[in-house]
């Protein structure tokens, strides 16, 4: 037989010792989800992904191919071979260059690269960040959780303890009222 309260506000005031009102509103998030049995909401990627739209899912991908190291030394190839091809390689063929050195065709691409994938990134570290928030939001359920779940464990032990006292003391009071005769 259970003898855990069923409601938020008992288990409220019977665990926390305070009224479910004065508690805030993850306090009393994680109170329901123990009175319905509830073990876990999403975890965090899950729920981000929920709300993210294509924008974000985008600014993802590029952050994650932008900050790797297959990016970079493709794009290394890439400047390495461009600066080649427009410095004496065309030359050689009878063809001019279309960007002779300083390359500057090359530094206004470069340049529009990293203003569009700056922002780009900075959009992707803000929804990690909102993935870290809640995250914490998730740490913090659980460590409550926890430290509600060891209070209803200690005051079952306590319980216990005092059946096991009072059936010690039963058993003391029965034996001096009635002392059981030596066995020869």
């Amino acid at each position: 037989m259970r003898d855990t309260p069923k409601t938020p506000e008992r288990l409220a005031e019977d665990l926390i010792g305070r009224k479910y009102e004065e508690l805030d509103s993850e306090e009393q998030e994680v109170l329901q989800r123990i009175a319905s049995g509830v073990l876990v909401g999403l975890n965090a990627d899950e729920e981000a992904s929920l709300h993210a739209k294509f924008p974000d899912r985008l600014a993802d991908r590029v952050a994650a191919v932008g900050g790797s190291w297959g990016f970079i030394i493709f794009f290394t190839i890439i400047l390495v071979f461009w600066m080649l091809l427009n410095g004496r390689v065309l030359e050689f063929f009878g063809i001019h260059p279309f960007d002779a050195y300083p390359f500057i065709f090359l530094n206004l691409i470069l340049s529009t690269i990293a203003a569009l994938q700056a922002p780009v990134i900075m959009m992707s570290q803000n929804r990690q960040s909102q993935k870290d928030r809640i995250t914490a939001r998730h740490d913090y359920e659980v460590n409550l959780r926890t430290q509600l779940e060891i209070i209803r464990l200690q005051r079952r032990v306590d319980r216990v303890i005092e059946v096991a006292i009072a059936i010690r003391k039963a058993d003391r009071h029965v034996n001096e009222t009635h002392p059981t005769a030596p066995l020869d």
